[in-house]
């Protein structure tokens, strides 16, 4: 008789039970299903796609003419479909230079390079280099699928929501999800961006002044004559300016030295 009390009671449970803990029950296996769908991201092969490289490169040279190597330069970046991102131009003691920060499509990199270096005889620097991104990529599209598909699933949880708890929490998950797609997104479009731009720095000078070991000390010698001999008026012309002063010292040495004279007159005379 217990144990068939028992059991009655247990059926009795059973069929009492709400349907909104089913509903809860059910949402909470998506949610899981949804988190686990996020945390597997695919293991795509390298191999099956196209590798993501980012090229730049930087040369250095020295030339006779400024402006018409920057036409050069110009040109070719036009010739290459690229754009010029920065200029720079100064002078320093012994040479003027002019630097131009070129972005040119990757597949017209070595073209451009080619155009630029046309009529050059020698580097005084050339470097180029190569970073492969493919994995970041590949990690990133896969990612950003899973948390689109994440937010997908909460709209469809926010669908089917029927309490301002639900609902507030839902919409609270899908404000991160986004900002998280979002993040992802721009670094996806950061990349590919940069591998499908190469970047290219040119930097050419001319020198103004001769600076061989002879002519540089030579030059300095007479420099500084031509400094010792400035002093020297300068000095020269500042006692013209200062003369009253100096007569007015001259006569009160000369007085001084006279009263001296007749002190030791007096002294000698007592004695």
């Amino acid at each position: 008789m217990k144990i068939l009390g028992f059991t009655l009671l247990g059926l009795m449970y059973m069929c009492g039970s709400p349907s909104s803990e089913v509903e809860n029950i059910g949402a909470m296996h998506i949610e899981n299903d949804v988190y686990a769908d996020e945390q597997t991201v695919p293991n795509f092969q390298v191999a099956t796609t196209d590798q993501k490289i980012i090229k730049t490169g930087r040369i250095r040279f020295e030339t006779n003419d400024l402006l018409q190597t920057r036409t050069q330069v110009l040109k070719a970046v036009e010739a290459s479909n690229g754009y010029v991102q920065n200029e720079n131009s100064g002078k320093d003691y012994s040479r003027n230079f002019q630097e131009l920060e070129l972005r040119v499509p990757t597949q017209n990199f070595q073209k451009a390079l080619d155009l630029i270096s046309d009529g050059v005889a020698f580097f005084d620097e050339k470097s180029i280099s190569r970073r492969d991104v493919t994995e970041e990529f590949i990690d990133l599209e896969a990612r950003l699928d899973a948390k689109r598909k994440l937010e997908t699933r909460y709209l469809d949880l926010l669908k089917k929501a029927n309490s301002v708890k639900d609902i507030l929490e839902i919409e609270r998950e899908l404000s991160v999800i986004r900002e998280e797609i979002e993040s992802k997104q721009g670094r996806l479009n950061y990349l590919s961006k940069q591998v499908s731009y190469s970047t290219l720095t040119v930097n050419f000078y001319k020198i103004t002044v001769e600076n061989g070991i002879t002519k540089s000390y030579g030059s300095k010698i007479l420099q500084a004559i031509k400094g010792g001999w400035q002093g020297i008026s300068t000095f020269l012309l500042g006692l013209i300016y200062i003369w009253p002063f100096i007569i007015i010292l001259l006569v009160a040495i000369f007085l001084l030295r006279r009263w001296q004279k007749r002190n030791a007159k007096k002294k000698n005379s007592s004695i």
